[in-house]
């Protein structure tokens, strides 16, 4: 026992380390939405003197603040449906099905990975002006779950060819459709594989910036990156109101992962034990 907890203390200690580096920033962010300016610039890490909750209360009186979180979830919604549904039609056919060319056509699909965003901004943005796409959230939406298809494939097929032949050989005798054997019985038991894939969709749509403001020129299309920029540049002088809003702009995104975390361990590690 004593060996084993000398050999575990250093990953705790690298642990404890690297979530320090992580809490701080936040930790200094929340704090410093409590302080006025002054205090601040004078004590940046301590506790407030003074508690100011209207650096908290004036963003959310904002109506500008509401409008930006509808838009990140809807866009974040849309997305994660979209991308894993047709992911999982995709996974099933070229996990489940034999046909000729079917590595040729997934070797593709993952050479999506490979494709930085970044390259592509400009021919993205030329295709959805000359598809009307702009300031129009499906050119946002469109736009990522095709980015988001290749990883997700990937995911859900390494789970897909798990699930053992006998199942469907015995659901087929049952009169199932290969159709109804992926809607009824493979769906199901890939659900902790479809919650992975699920939480790494929405966490990628809500931190995306580049696209929506690619996409995006009217602020009532907005999400809650582009906010914050915008935020940042009207209360440049005001530094504690910056972080109040950027405290409260991540928290409903820490709240969503908090909830679904379990189920993006537990899919990794189903899909690590049945690989």
């Amino acid at each position: 026992m004593n060996t084993r907890r000398r050999t575990t203390l250093p990953l705790h200690a690298i642990a404890v380390v690297v979530g320090a580096f992580m809490i701080a920033p936040v930790l200094y962010a929340l704090l410093g939405g409590f302080k006025d300016n002054s205090e601040l610039s004078g004590n940046p890490f301590g506790l407030p003197k003074t508690w100011v909750t209207a650096n908290y209360t004036d963003v959310l009186a904002s109506g500008s603040f509401w409008g930006q979180l509808w838009n990140s979830t809807f866009i974040a919604v849309a997305t994660t449906v979209l991308t894993v549904a047709l992911s999982a039609l995709a996974a099933f056919v070229f996990a489940r099905f034999a046909f000729r060319g079917r590595e040729l056509w997934f070797t593709l699909f993952t050479a999506g990975l490979m494709f930085p965003f970044a390259v592509a901004i400009l021919p993205i943005f030329v295709l959805l002006r000359t598809l009307g796409l702009l300031d129009n959230p499906l050119g946002v939406i469109l736009t990522q779950a095709a980015f988001g298809l290749p990883l997700t494939i990937i995911i859900l097929r390494g789970f897909f060819r798990s699930i053992p032949g006998e199942i469907e050989e015995a659901a087929t005798i049952d009169g199932c459709t290969p159709f109804g054997f992926f809607w009824r019985i493979l769906l199901p038991m890939a659900r902790p594989a479809v919650a992975t894939v699920s939480v790494l969709a929405v966490v990628g749509s809500w931190n995306n910036f580049m696209l929506p403001l690619v996409v995006f020129s009217e602020e009532a299309s907005w999400t809650l990156p582009l906010g914050i920029q915008q935020f940042q540049g009207q209360y440049a002088s005001d530094t504690a109101r910056i972080l109040a809003y950027l405290i409260l702009a991540m928290v409903p995104a820490l709240i969503f992962y908090a909830v679904a975390e379990r189920h993006l361990v537990g899919g990794l590690t189903a899909g690590a034990t049945k690989g």
